[in-house]
């Protein structure tokens, strides 16, 4: 087992805690084995009433998410053979936490992106604070936003999601809940409090976490709603960014600097990215099976992880920190509809993703 997760009892809860501050508990391949034991272990265990997923240290990080210095070294020297199996097994964990048996209770005091939220969506209940930062930035560097990303976001109203999964937006705490990532917002200073007494009372945790709290901050997002539905409405990439263009040429109702904000944004992002994102949401849109969101992803993944975007993204923006990627392809025109097909393809059946 690994110390980077810390499991035990709390009265009648069984509790995981993230333990590795220093990478903002990223996920490594040991710390996924190391949750799905001990939920299975659990799921059988009646005097475990509930769980609680946590972190140990700090405040900054609930879960930066994935191991993506292992993906990029996977993808360069291994031809993405472990990178493969460290998302095989990380969708496992995914699946098993949604389709838990016992209530989970998601504690997203932090940093939440990427495989954090893989872990903490498919909870029952969600717990931002003001120190929540949500995100799925794989836009920027060439990956694309799996984990159950194309289930969560294609499910957002007002084309939310795929604003979210195009732009690599932030949204705090208050944003979180209002755009229903979040099933509740407690301020960081009660968290104590109420983990201990969901340990007590693990038959109350909509109650507990329901008491008054008091209100939470704006959601400064909210202001940009209806922006964002009118120029995230199709899924055709080409069509927001001409929308987006024509806002700013227009400049109607003052919208030019919010267009222009956005615009720039994309600009910076892996065209490749941000089609596979907006037809991989489109998808799941029409999907009933948690599972069979996870398989369309693991397939998505097991062709992105070996395509130049992700090894040059994670190169640009992790490594070297130049902020200069050099996308392959190079503009959204030269995404084409085979390649896409190609990425979306079913794999053989000895290697299509099952659950556990």
């Amino acid at each position: 087992m690994t110390q980077d997760v810390i499991i035990r009892k709390s009265g009648a809860v069984g509790h995981i805690s993230l333990n590795r501050p220093k990478a903002l508990h990223a996920l490594t391949l040991d710390m996924c084995h190391a949750m799905s034991v001990a939920l299975s272990e659990w799921a059988s265990d009646d005097e475990v009433q509930a769980i609680i997923l946590d972190h140990a240290e700090g405040t900054r990080g609930f879960c930066a998410g994935g191991d993506i210095a292992m993906l990029r070294d996977s993808a360069l020297n291994d031809g993405g053979v472990s990178g493969r199996k460290f998302f095989h097994d990380e969708y496992q964990l995914n699946h098993q936490i949604f389709t838990y048996e016992k209530p989970i209770v998601a504690f997203m005091d932090g940093i939440t992106m990427g495989g954090g939220v893989g872990i903490s969506l498919p909870a029952k209940f969600r717990v931002a604070t003001e120190n929540t930062r949500f995100a799925m930035p794989e836009s920027g560097i060439g990956l694309f936003p799996d984990v159950g990303g194309g289930w969560y976001l294609s499910r957002l109203g007002g084309r939310i999601g795929q604003f979210l999964a195009l732009t690599g937006a932030r949204l705090d705490g208050s944003e979180s809940l209002w755009a229903g990532l979040a099933t509740h917002y407690v301020p960081s200073e009660m968290l104590d409090d109420i983990k201990a007494r969901i340990a007590e009372r693990p038959g109350r945790i909509s109650g507990i976490l329901s008491e008054p709290v008091g209100t939470p901050p704006e959601a400064r997002i909210e202001k940009n709603a209806l922006k964002i539905a009118k120029h995230f409405a199709s899924d055709s990439y080409e069509d927001i960014l001409a929308s987006l263009e024509a806002e700013i040429e227009s400049n109607e109702n003052g919208g030019a600097d919010w267009a222009q904000k956005e615009r720039d944004t994309l600009g910076t992002k892996s065209p490749q990215t941000c089609k596979v994102a907006l037809r991989q949401l489109a998808t799941s849109t029409k999907l009933t099976d948690f599972a069979d969101n996870m398989r369309m992803e693991y397939r998505i993944g097991s062709r992105v992880l070996v395509r130049p975007d992700f090894a040059e993204g994670v190169r640009a923006v992790i490594t070297d920190k130049t902020h200069d990627p050099k996308w392959n392809p190079a503009t959204p025109e030269e995404v084409s509809e085979e390649l896409l097909d190609a990425i979306f393809a079913p794999l053989p059946d000895d290697e299509e993703w099952k659950p556990l």
